[in-house]
């Protein structure tokens, strides 16, 4: 349901985003802000950030209100998070309309219904008729324990025995054939039950409500599983099996003594292999009710964690469903958001993977897990051996079109360079006769343009953006003054460990300092920060890539360059498109009025760097 502005307005007000987050994680005075060990990843020096009425990480970058928080820590939806918050505040939800309450009603009913059948088919396992079903679970390593955690059951013979034993809780056929559990006639009126000799899965959604139900039958029947039909509470495409339980393994509370890790968000493909994994301590665990992922499923799993992994088989099917995946994935892809892979040998599944490797077998896969931008170029080129033009072409278009699906520009850009990249090394042309040495006709080195680190033949480009990366950290420790104004895309940066350490430092003293303190005072309260931190050794080799000039004249020279430019300068090369484009940005809301006059400097210097990467050859004059 849509929320009055208001009333999320006095929400958000009447709750103190510390004692919310303070509840999950200890919060220690920073300035007039507070900062703790990011709750959302691991780490030991604390980034994460929390002021009057939001929070930031600049490690990982999460960052959003009191709602938000509850929704990405717990996993709630939006309406579960202002409902949880609204409670504890004592403010009164806001009433639903007719319309929503007839809805809410009907959901009530036929939950009702689900819940009946549930008990009667526990039982029935547990008696003479569902010895065979019983067996079989058994027979599959599942404790008695795990068979009444997820409720399982046994449906009978489906001759009418549920009909009868129902009526006098007054549950009508029609309510049965409403919920799922009777197949209708061409008129709609119900003629027989949907489940019968078969084992019975209780579905619930991501809150643990019963919505439906899957069977398994015994023997040489199909279809093997049977999932319930759409209904008024359940929609397949939503609804992932096992997201109840994995949402409080994978985001909930934890006890004050339990400092194991929190299990991998982890998608399979069936209904036993979530419970044997959950059996076997992976709580994460969750499957699709036998389609393909939706994106609804996806958008299901973002909100519980960042990164879950899908784990399918090594066969062709699992190579098409991995693919499948991935096409869905790309176009809801963000930078805070993506998927990684874990394949099983071929002829395996978690379930017989665990009972005959076990536990260890199953955490190395997962621990292996690779991310999508490694595996996608696998994916799209499977097939592929020593193509022709033809092929090669067609990969390559192919490969462009997977990143164009990306919404994001920069991340689609991103992962253009990676896939193209790879291509490039895995198919790449056999040089011209006479061009392979460095002799006659060979191609001269590229020379560095202005302000471009000159790229040698065994210089990665990861290389290169940490000499980068050590660069802008350098200006930073000789000219403190300049961090504030540049603190918000310095935190962006994904820094090596010493890097970040040294980041750290410089962001407590910006947030605790008084006043506006001139440089030399920055600078030497920063150089004490840094000993009592026990860095210095770490900040004399970070200076060391960025020397001062030697001579009296250099020194001189020095003072005429705008070391704001020289900073942005760097920045822009670690990534042209995100820069301009923020640029580009920035001042179309100059344009609208909407920078006061200190922005509008800030503006102005990073265009004057831009402007001088695109002199130097780093961005087209179409940028």
């Amino acid at each position: 349901m849509a929320f009055d502005p208001a009333f999320l307005d006095e929400l958000r007000a009447r709750t103190p985003i510390t004692s919310v987050i303070g509840r999950r994680t200890k919060l220690v005075r920073s300035g007039r802000n507070w900062k703790a060990c990011c709750p959302f990843h691991g780490e030991k020096t604390p980034s994460f950030y929390v002021y009057d009425d939001h929070f930031h990480c600049f490690g990982c970058g999460v960052h959003g209100d009191v709602i938000s928080f509850v929704m990405q820590s717990e996993g709630r939806s939006f309406p579960e998070a202002v409902e949880e918050l609204a409670t504890a505040a004592g403010l009164e939800m806001p009433r639903m309309d007719r319309h929503q309450r007839d809805m809410q009603r009907e959901a009530r009913t036929l939950g009702d219904v689900l819940e009946a059948v549930q008990q009667v088919w526990r039982l029935r396992l547990h008696r003479n008729e569902g010895r065979e079903g019983l067996a079989y679970l058994r027979g599959r390593g599942l404790t008695d324990e795990t068979i009444a955690g997820f409720g399982l059951g046994w449906s009978g013979d489906g001759r009418g025995g549920l009909v009868q034993e129902l009526a006098a809780q007054d549950i009508t056929p029609q309510l049965l054939a409403q919920a799922g559990l009777m197949r209708v006639d061409e008129h709609g009126q119900p003629k027989g039950e949907l489940f019968f000799n078969r084992v019975t899965f209780p579905i619930h959604d991501r809150r643990g409500r019963l919505v439906s139900f899957g069977g398994r039958i015994l023997g040489d029947g199909q279809p093997k599983y049977l999932n319930g039909p759409e209904t008024a509470i359940f929609a397949k495409r939503r609804v992932l099996f096992g997201l109840d339980r994995a949402r409080t393994a994978v985001r909930g509370p934890r006890g004050g003594g339990d400092a194991s890790p929190r299990p991998e968000l982890l998608v399979v493909e069936g209904y036993m292999d979530v419970i044997a994994l959950h059996q076997a301590g992976f709580g994460g665990a969750v499957a699709p009710l036998g389609t393909a992922l939706t994106a609804e499923q996806m958008e299901a799993l973002w909100q519980v964690a960042p990164a879950p992994v899908l784990c399918f088989d090594g066969d062709a099917a699992g190579q098409r469903a991995a693919v499948k995946a991935a096409e869905t994935a790309l176009p809801l892809l963000n930078v805070e958001r993506t998927l990684r892979f874990c394949v099983l040998p071929e002829g395996e599944d978690p379930d017989s993977l665990l009972r005959q490797r076990g536990t260890a077998a199953m955490a190395a896969l997962i621990e292996g897990a690779r991310p999508l931008s490694e595996v996608l170029f696998g994916l799209l080129s499977e097939g592929v051996r020593d193509p022709g033009p033809e092929q090669r072409a067609a990969l390559r278009q192919r490969l462009e079109a997977a990143a164009a699906l990306i919404p994001e520009r920069a991340l689609a850009s991103e992962y253009r360079s990676t896939l193209l990249d790879r291509f490039f090394a895995t198919f790449h042309r056999r040089p011209p006769a006479g061009r392979k040495g460095k002799g006659k006709g060979a191609s001269p080195p590229p020379r560095a343009s202005a302000g471009v680190l000159p790229v040698a033949p065994d210089l990665d480009a990861q290389a290169v953006a940490q000499e980068r990366m050590r660069i802008l950290t350098a200006i930073l420790l000789r000219h403190p003054e300049v961090l504030e104004e540049v603190q918000d895309a310095y935190c962006r940066l994904d820094l090596p460990v010493e890097l970040s350490a040294l980041r750290a430092v410089m962001l407590d003293m910006l947030a605790e300092v008084d006043g506006d303190p001139d440089a030399p005072t920055l600078l030497a309260t920063l150089q004490a920060r840094i000993e009592e931190a026990e860095l210095s050794d770490m900040r004399e080799r970070v200076l060391s890539s960025h020397p001062l000039p030697l001579s009296a004249q250099e020194r001189d020279d020095l003072m005429t360059v705008d070391v704001r430019q020289e900073w942005w300068h760097f920045y822009g090369l670690l990534n042209l498109e995100r820069f301009a484009a923020d640029v580009r940005l920035d001042t179309e809301r100059m344009g609208a009025g909407a920078f006061d006059e200190r922005q509008w400097e800030n503006l102005r210097v990073r265009l004057l760097a831009l402007e001088s990467l695109r002199r130097g050859g780093n961005i087209p004059d179409t940028q």
